[in-house]
């Protein structure tokens, strides 16, 4: 295990095209539900339980060997979304094209042949956490980082948020983070045993229906 391929797989400047988007952000920003720091806290604190905790368990279960088909269906069965589909595998498959030469491996071979359209972000991260050497706590760490962190630095640009004040965000929501990452590992370890209805099903209506509002802006600044 090297906790180094995890830095290097979370880190922002990976290009697995999550700058791109906002992870809901520029819609709740324009709704009103964003307006600072406070609000950006309140925001990233119900993404982590529901969209965050789903994903981290998607992630986790592929990096312990999950089928990757079982658990892509699984991700689609969690997103009501058209609009949240399309961008999870849109950023699956970029995910899946920058890893691969980092860490090349029949397994993300496998898996870019099986699904050419990309797979679902957390599950292609559960399987390139997997290829890096790196465990389930670690994938399911990555993906609550990035659950969070994409709508932290997305209000930077959006509101022209102080960044110390986003990044105080973050820190704030540290150990939050790791206790939504314990309960996706151990939500991960029973889909072994258990088949993926163990995975959590947390929903998020407003971020549901702001992304297929803001997929349809003429003018937006993220693509989600």
């Amino acid at each position: 295990m090297s906790r180094a391929a995890l830095l290097v797989l979370a880190d922002g400047r990976f290009p697995a095209g999550g700058h791109a988007h906002s992870g809901g952000a520029e819609a709740a920003v324009r709704a009103g539900r964003i307006t600072g720091a406070a609000s950006l806290e309140e925001f990233c604190t119900g993404r982590l339980h529901t969209t965050g905790l789903v994903s981290a368990a998607l992630a986790a279960a592929a990096a312990l060997g999950a089928d990757p088909a079982v658990l892509d269906e699984a991700a689609d069965a969690r997103s009501p979304s058209p609009a949240l589909r399309a961008a999870a595998r849109r950023l699956g498959r970029q995910l899946l094209r920058a890893a691969r030469p980092a860490w090349p491996g029949p397994e993300l071979d496998a898996v870019a042949r099986q699904f050419p359209k990309g797979a679902h972000q957390p599950v292609v991260l559960g399987l390139v956490a997997r290829a890096a050497g790196l465990g389930a706590a670690d994938a399911a760490h990555c993906a609550v980082y990035e659950c969070v962190g994409g709508p932290a630095t997305a209000t930077v640009r959006l509101l022209g948020l102080d960044p110390f004040e986003a990044t105080a965000v973050l820190a704030r929501l540290a150990p939050e983070m790791d206790r939504v990452a314990d309960r996706a590992v151990r939500a991960a370890y029973r889909v072994l045993d258990q088949g993926a209805d163990a995975l959590p099903a947390a929903s998020a209506p407003l971020l549901e229906i702001g992304a297929e509002a803001h997929a349809a802006w003429p003018v937006r600044l993220f693509a989600s």
